[in-house]
């Protein structure tokens, strides 16, 4: 998650002896990930007004390739943020069908600060962990 965007949102101060997701809770984490989404759909508009301008046709061809260079870097963070905008829908519906915070894989509490560090996180940390063990094993 964006540094810039930790320091909007003050983090959630649980009461003692309050229940997991509750309401408070829920309506704490929608709003991150409505900010959150707010925030890279403001960047990916900006991107695009910003290539519309910046089309220019350069005579020199290494002017316009390091254009077309820069283009696509920002059109591959873009592509990055449109998928990322799918998976904070997918976790705001999760929030609708009161799935969201406990672990997919071992259904344990994930926890409040993994989720304010990685709102869209869906496994705990330990099945996370596992994961990437995996991942590394396979990868060999």
């Amino acid at each position: 998650m964006p540094a810039e965007l930790h320091k909007q949102f003050k983090p959630y101060a649980p009461k003692k002896g309050e229940e997991y997701m509750n309401p408070k809770q829920l309506a704490h984490f929608r709003k991150i990930l409505e900010d959150w989404k707010a925030e890279l759909r403001q960047d990916i508009d900006s991107t695009v007004h910003a290539m519309q301008e910046e089309a220019t046709l350069f005579a020199d061809p290494n002017d316009r390739a390091s254009q077309e260079s820069d283009m696509a870097l920002e059109l591959r963070n873009r592509d990055r943020e449109r998928k990322l905008i799918k998976k904070i829908d997918e976790t705001v519906a999760k929030i609708d069908t009161g799935d969201y915070g406990y672990c997919e894989s071992c259904g344990v509490e994930i926890g409040l600060k993994r989720l304010e560090a990685r709102p869209t996180a869906t496994l705990c940390i330990d099945c996370k962990t596992l994961e990437e063990l995996r991942e590394k094993q396979v990868a060999k």
